[in-house]
């Protein structure tokens, strides 16, 4: 079993920027798994965000493209997702998932506000 757990989430103004941290742990976690973040705002439905594979290779979702970077600590068995030149759109909830093993972490809150 693999438990995630986020954390940074938090309130800030459009344009500010913000680091979203995923630790990772459980007898069957890889510290080379593929991991991903996706959010979910209200009413709409869960969307991929971003992934970052063994190699070191990601993806982005158009909307975040150059905006966002997802990067990894093996070392801490953490992954992360700066976010930079946020925008009231990138309000949501924000959920880590091992891509390997199908396991999500319970959610942090980013909320874009003037």
């Amino acid at each position: 079993q693999v438990q995630l757990v986020e954390s940074g989430g938090g309130l800030v103004q459009p344009g500010g920027s913000l680091r979203l941290s995923c630790a990772a742990s459980g007898s069957i976690f890889s510290p080379q798994a593929a991991m991903g973040w996706y959010r979910q705002a209200p009413g709409k439905q869960r969307e991929f965000v971003a992934r970052i594979r063994p190699d070191g290779s990601t993806n982005y979702a158009d909307s975040v493209k150059g905006r966002f970077t997802i990067s990894r600590e093996n070392a801490k068995n953490t992954v992360y997702l700066q976010m930079n030149n946020l925008e009231l759109e990138d309000t949501a909830m924000y959920y880590c998932k091992d891509l390997f093993a199908n396991s999500w972490g319970q959610g942090t809150q980013v909320t874009i506000s003037s």
